[in-house]
């Protein structure tokens, strides 16, 4: 008899209303220079013509699993309960990848049995899914559980793969649902960091990126103006999930930690026109932990520079903050 043929790699793919992008989301997958794996789309409860335009695609590797509207944290897991590979990739149905994203990733992992996450560098691009000119490059190596709580090196939900062992170790039972989890579902908003978080701190998988750009990312300028106190919010609460076991390390890095994520919502309000947001984040960042000035001396400046240059003319503040980026695109930068 002969044994099922299982793919190496598992693509999950949630999807809530993502009808413009769904297309260009599909076609990077099937279109990668590997081949072995398999695409899992969760339907989070599409009321869009998502499901109409998936549709079209007739490539079996292609698997539709449909449930009520829980989040993107239940949608990635009920795709990973699903998933048959010994790999993970994630990818949002907004973003998209390079063809040879899946090979690369796939060579470090079988290269470097000791990496559980591997990731890259990504591209943003606009509504339309062209390159703006801009982009994630992270800290590649030695990366370290600090790291990860205060700079959170994998940078966005597109680009990890995954090994599916290193998922099972950090499964748990949701004490309200009773369900599998991977990605706590409790959180709507910083899901992902919360388990890169929660891994590092197990101490059992190394993180590691690759430099080359594989993933192009979205940048969804709707978003941008979205409520930054909230956001914060949900961060502290997503990162208070592992205090608790973890005592020593968080009284440690906490309000290193928190500095950085107000410096990164300091940057989300001046793209959103928030001058005055941006400041006040900017300083609270630095009251909160001074340390990010030496830690970081250019690129916080920088960001403090751009919060009171916002306040000039549009026209002048542009080109005041693309000469700023492409200087700091020069060294590594990571999400926050």
């Amino acid at each position: 008899m002969n044994r099922p043929s299982f793919p190496l790699v598992t693509v999950i793919i949630p999807m809530f209303n993502v009808g413009k992008y769904i297309d260009q989301c599909i076609k990077s997958v099937l279109t990668q220079t590997f081949k072995n794996f398999e695409i899992i789309c969760v339907d989070d409860g599409c009321t869009d013509d998502t499901l109409h335009k998936l549709a079209r695609f007739s490539d079996p590797r292609i698997k539709l699993i449909q449930q009520s509207n829980r989040g993107l944290s239940a949608a990635r897991n009920t795709g990973i309960i699903a998933s048959r590979g010994m790999y993970v990739a994630l990818l949002d149905a907004d973003d998209f990848w390079a063809k040879e994203k899946l090979a690369r990733h796939i060579n470090h992992l079988n290269t470097y049995p000791h990496v559980g996450v591997s990731y890259c560098s990504s591209l943003f691009v606009n509504e339309e899914g062209k390159y703006i000119g801009i982009g994630q490059y992270p800290k590649l190596k030695n990366i370290s559980a600090k790291d990860v709580f205060c700079r959170n090196p994998v940078g966005n939900g597109s680009a990890a793969v995954i090994r599916r062992r290193l998922l099972k170790e950090v499964t748990f039972t949701s004490n309200k649902t009773g369900r599998r989890c991977i990605f706590d579902e409790e959180l709507r908003q910083s899901e992902d960091i919360e388990l890169w978080l929660r891994i590092a701190l197990l101490e059992n998988w190394k993180f590691e990126g690759i430099k080359t750009p594989l993933t192009y990312y979205r940048v969804n300028n709707g978003g941008l103006s979205a409520n930054l106190n909230k956001q914060y919010a949900s961060w502290c609460f997503a990162m208070n999930k592992n205090q608790k076991n973890h005592p020593i390390f968080f009284k440690r890095y906490s309000s290193l930690a928190r500095a950085y994520q107000l410096r990164y919502l300091a940057r989300r309000a001046i793209h959103s026109g928030s001058s005055w947001q941006a400041i006040k984040l900017v300083n609270q960042a630095l009251l909160t932990q001074p340390k990010i000035v030496i830690e970081e001396p250019m690129r916080t400046i920088a960001t403090y520079a751009c919060a009171l240059m916002s306040m000039l003319p549009h026209c002048i503040y542009r080109v005041l903050e693309n000469t700023a980026i492409r200087i700091l695109q020069t060294r590594p930068t990571q999400s926050n």
